[in-house]
């Protein structure tokens, strides 16, 4: 089983840019497609982007798209969301999240995620 733990969320002006940070133990972090998925307030959890077990694969949500790169690090199990020209309407609560039944495919899947992390917060002001 992958523990996951979240870190980089904060406070942001609009128009700013954010790297958010999720590091991986336990389980097989490198053989999983992993993806970002964010929760504003009274909203339901949706997929932002996912990128496949050795990076070949991205794919992202049309709300982020241009603005979004995810990329990952299998050597230190680390994966990053960087998002650029941040929007009020970004602000949420940020999950990474690891899809055990991914193993070795070049498949990203936007749903059916496993393990998940606590989440960060994060806040853009205008």
């Amino acid at each position: 089983q992958v523990q996951l733990v979240e870190s980089g969320g904060g406070l942001v002006q609009a128009g700013g840019s954010l790297r958010l940070s999720c590091a991986a133990s336990g389980g097989s972090f490198s053989s999983y497609a992993m993806a970002w998925f964010r929760q504003a307030p009274g909203k339901e959890r949706v997929f932002l982007g996912g990128i496949s077990w050795i990076g070949e694969n991205t794919v992202y949500a049309d709300s982020v798209k241009g603005r979004a790169t995810i990329s990952r690090d299998n050597r230190a199990r680390i994966l990053f969301l960087q998002m650029d020209s941040l929007r009020e309407e970004d602000t949420a609560i940020y999950y990474c999240a690891a899809h055990r039944d991914s193993k070795w495919s070049a498949v990203v899947p936007r749903d059916g995620y496993h393990y998940w992390g606590q989440g960060t917060e994060v806040t853009v002001s205008s």
